[in-house]
């Protein structure tokens, strides 16, 4: 095989560096830049200071968005956590029939728009909805339960878009134990509720954490459902601070509320990337 001419010989790391330059300069373009001007203006803006990050333990109204954000937040998180470990737990057991239709199921709302999704819950909760309707028309209720335009409607949203997000690394995890284990622990003498409290809940421990922290961040930064079903109401970080600089424009205490969610995200990122492999979490590895 003929050899390149001299000037066309590249080393290893220099074709490396010259396949992802096109990406590095994307990212730097699209990511990196806009990201350190919001960080810029955080501490710019109305004036150089932090002034704006002083308003976290001063400002009433922030405080109370935050702990809202926090309190939503958690609480999705915890309900998220415990429906995705009963599905994961079923689908790790089952057939694979029935874990082909379980998948499609866990999968296919991943494929619908947020916002469609949002609307249909707000069709669904309204006071005129079919639950209300429904409920009324049973005699369990006399007056329509008021489930959208407060916190309730917000959880029972966000909780319904988050779900896959927690059934899956809960999954990934409980697929990888050894089933041995657990026939080991039974023949031991173990019930079959002692074998899932002492060797199967354990061992499936870092797929909970993992899923955990992965919907509590997605929940942290959540706008479309909060909005929607929140009805300006229930204001979360992420609407706060497209008030902030849409309607009041206050870009200072708009970028560094955004500039705080940064930070925390990325506290959260580096804990989660110490628990599990953040490559296999998003379909990497």
């Amino acid at each position: 095989m003929p050899s390149l001419p001299r000037g066309l010989h590249f080393s290893a790391t220099g074709r490396y560096w010259l396949l992802i330059m096109p990406a590095l300069a994307m990212m730097v373009v699209f990511y990196l830049y806009p990201i350190s001007r919001v960080l810029w203006m955080s501490v710019t803006e109305p004036q150089p200071g932090i002034d704006n990050f002083a308003l976290l333990a001063t400002s009433a109204s922030i405080q109370r968005m935050l702990m809202t954000t926090a309190r939503i937040s958690i609480i999705t998180t915890l309900i998220t956590l415990v429906l995705a470990y009963v599905v994961s737990y079923v689908l790790v057991h089952s057939s694979e029939r029935v874990q082909r239709w379980m998948f499609l199921g866990v999968l296919v709302p991943l494929w619908i728009s947020v916002l469609v999704r949002a609307f249909a819950w707000f069709v669904l909760l309204r006071r005129e909805g079919l639950i209300n309707n429904t409920l009324i028309s049973t005699g369990l209720i006399d007056t329509p339960l008021s489930l959208i335009w407060n916190e309730t409607g917000v959880m029972i949203g966000m909780v319904h878009y988050m779900l896959p997000f927690g059934i899956l690394p809960i999954y990934a995890n409980m697929r990888d134990i050894d089933q041995r284990c657990i026939a080991a622990a039974r023949g031991l003498g173990a019930t079959r509720g002692v074998a899932f409290r002492k060797v199967f809940l354990p061992l499936s421990t870092p797929g909970v954490v993992g899923a955990g922290i992965l919907v509590f961040i997605f929940s942290l930064g959540f706008f479309v459902t909060p909005a929607i079903l929140g009805g300006g109401k229930t204001l979360m970080i992420a609407e706060y601070i497209k008030v902030q600089i849409l309607e009041i424009v206050r870009w200072g205490v708009g970028t560094m509320l955004a500039a705080t969610l940064l930070i925390v995200i990325g506290g959260l990122l580096a804990v989660l990337s110490r628990i599990v492999d953040l490559r296999k979490l998003f379909g990497a590895g």
